[in-house]
């Protein structure tokens, strides 16, 4: 565990101790498009909720959450029941991971809701993060519900079923609007059950993902690794090939397959800071 204790502190939760853990490196990395930072910390929209994050003095800050919330909603979204401890002892052993680490070893992999995460990075296609989130923020400001802590929560795939791209020119969406469309038909007519999808092996998760259109092999990983927590899963981007080509060429070792998804993380973030490494 990478925290001492969970205490409820008046009506915050904080997490004492916490460890392999930084704010910046895991809501900024490209993982996540609905977070912001502020004069404290961070805020950004989950789960329907608004929520305020801090880290003050070594302990993590749920503001407004109790425990019970976060032990229902924030401990699997930002990957609190992993050691990461332990992942980075053991990518210690490897040069290139003991680098990346070292560069950003707050890093976590979060563990969003896959219809959200689905979205998100069918607009993620050919795009970078800033035009990403404003995106992402139109699409729920005109097509989300408001909430009474400030912002709108993320539409339900039944707000966009029966759009046309032309409902979608306001955020911008270009090309990606008929992928968003289709996208959303399937999944509020039952073709494709997200949730039925989570107790799927991984292979067959892929395998429905990509019959949406618009959805190739790197979104459909981005979701099985984002949405559905399969760690083992490293969606290949640009970047990625290129860390792959130069430190990789044979592939990751046999060792690092069963969390090849989170060695990614650390190593596309990497990448994109020190692209001189891979020339």
């Amino acid at each position: 565990m990478d925290y001492t204790k969970v205490e409820q502190r008046g009506n915050d939760t904080v997490l004492v101790g916490i460890k392999n853990f930084d704010l910046a490196q895991i809501l900024d990395c490209g993982q996540c498009f609905r977070w912001e930072a502020d004069e404290a910390g961070y805020t950004g929209i989950a789960h329907g909720r608004r929520l305020k994050l801090r880290l003050m003095d070594g302990n993590l800050v749920f503001v407004d959450v109790s425990i019970d919330e976060y032990e229902a909603l924030w401990k699997d979204y930002l990957d609190l029941g992993r050691d990461y401890g332990a992942i980075l002892q053991d990518y210690s052993a490897d040069s290139s991971l003991l680098a990346a680490t070292a560069f950003s070893p707050g890093i976590r992999v979060m563990c969003q809701d896959p219809w959200e995460t689905l979205i998100t990075f069918i607009l993620s296609q050919n795009s970078n993060i800033p035009r990403i989130k404003k995106m992402v923020d139109g699409l729920c400001r005109r097509f989300g519900e408001e909430l009474a802590a400030g912002g709108y929560t993320f539409p339900a795939p039944e707000a966009l079923a029966h759009l046309t791209p032309e409902d979608l020119s306001s955020i911008k969406p270009g090309y990606r609007a008929p992928y968003i469309i289709d996208a959303a038909r399937q999944v509020a007519s039952g073709y494709i059950s997200l949730d039925g999808l989570k107790s799927q092996s991984t292979d067959d998760i892929r395998k429905a993902l990509l019959r949406i259109h618009g959805v190739g092999p790197k979104v459909a990983d981005c979701v099985l690794l984002f949405g559905f927590s399969r760690v083992e899963v490293c969606p290949m981007d640009v970047w990625m090939k290129r860390v792959m080509s130069k430190l990789y060429p044979d592939g990751f070792p046999e060792g690092l397959m069963a969390t090849a998804g989170i060695a990614q993380q650390y190593l596309f973030h990497y990448g994109r800071n020190f692209p001189e490494v891979l020339e």
